[in-house]
């Protein structure tokens, strides 16, 4: 089993910066595929980028490509979410999730952990 645990999340204007940060316990992190996803108000929960194992591959919804980066440091069971020219349309509850596939995906049901998320809010 895998526990994730979101931080870094607060309020910060349009344009700023912002890195989450997803801490993973257990010795098999490096097992498993991770992900972010966020969810607004009244929307359901949307892919926003994943990781390969190894960190060798990346995958990204096209409206934060070129402005968020995905990474991870497998020595210290880490994932981390670089986020740039945040917009306030990226205002939401950010989640990380661990999935024992091989293939990367943007689907939540394929993921099998999640921590609890953490807010960013982004004003204008």
């Amino acid at each position: 089993q895998v526990l994730l645990v979101e931080s870094g999340g607060v309020l910060v204007q349009a344009g700023d910066s912002l890195r989450l940060s997803c801490a993973a316990s257990g010795r098999t992190f490096s097992s498993y595929a991770m992900g972010w996803f966020r969810q607004a108000p009244g929307k359901e929960r949307e892919f926003v980028a994943a990781i390969s194992r190894r960190g060798s591959s990346t995958h990204y919804t096209d409206s934060v490509k070129g402005r968020f980066t995905i990474s991870r440091d497998n020595a210290k069971n880490m994932v981390y979410l670089q986020m740039n020219s945040l917009k306030p349309e990226d205002t939401a509850v950010y989640y990380c999730a661990a999935d024992r596939g091989v293939v990367l995906t943007a689907t939540p049901a394929l993921y099998d952990y999640w921590g609890q998320g953490t807010q960013v809010t982004v004003s204008s």
